[in-house]
């Protein structure tokens, strides 16, 4: 967004506090510290009308606010939630995989699978077993991130475990931002109306390859 873009909202954002915000006389010390502090030329002119000067620090005021929101929310887009989510993730990968607790439900059949998940969540997401690929569905379970219920698919190549956390793409929260960290790599997209995040300490590669194969199923 260029500074051209933000004039419009600014402007009628000034435009509102200049019609309905409420003036008062400014005090005689506030306008000797504003008389001091102006150049010797500027200061010996006459002040702007008590009413109009205050006119002019809100429409200031509220075009700094305007401001600070619009980096306010490029921080949070790039840098706050779905950084947030993405450690979430990660944390709860480490969490399952030291506490044992990987899978509620057994099973390298998704009749078995999606059943289970989806009479325990408020969504049914797709489940698939890609063995001739490489990738051995063992099971699924329930966990949380961001404050709300997931379900995980756990998948198995080689000695790796990777888990697939899958939400509603409606649901509140950013994308998670796709990063490395700690020797475990995350790689998220959205695909048939859900949101899907891979987390494993398998290479990068290996993890788009079965990314590409859930995004195939959900898309269908």
């Amino acid at each position: 967004m260029t500074h051209d873009d933000d004039a419009p909202a600014v402007r009628e954002l000034s435009a509102a506090i200049r019609e309905k915000a409420d003036y008062y006389t400014a005090p005689a010390s506030l306008l000797a510290a504003v008389r001091a502090s102006l150049p010797p030329g500027d200061a010996a002119q006459a002040p702007p009308p008590r009413r109009a000067w205050l006119g002019q620090a809100a429409a200031l005021a509220g075009a700094a606010f305007a401001g600070a929101l619009v980096t306010w929310s490029a921080t949070t887009w790039l840098r706050g939630d779905g950084d947030r989510i993405a450690r979430d993730l990660l944390d709860a990968h480490v969490q399952a995989t030291l506490g044992n607790r990987l899978i509620d439900v057994a099973s390298s059949d998704q009749h078995t699978v999606k059943p289970w998940l989806s009479a325990h969540l408020p969504f049914s997401p797709a489940v698939a077993d890609y063995s001739a690929h490489g990738f051995e569905l063992r099971g699924g379970r329930i966990d949380r991130v961001g404050g709300h219920a997931v379900a995980v698919l756990v998948y198995a190549r080689r000695k790796h475990v990777i888990d697939a956390f899958v939400w509603p793409a409606d649901a509140p929260g950013r994308e998670p931002s796709d990063l490395t960290r700690d020797g475990f790599n995350l790689e998220s997209f959205a695909a048939g109306g859900m949101r899907y995040a891979l987390v494993s300490d398998l290479n990068r590669n290996e993890l788009h390859d079965l990314a590409l194969l859930l995004a195939q199923d959900a898309a269908r």
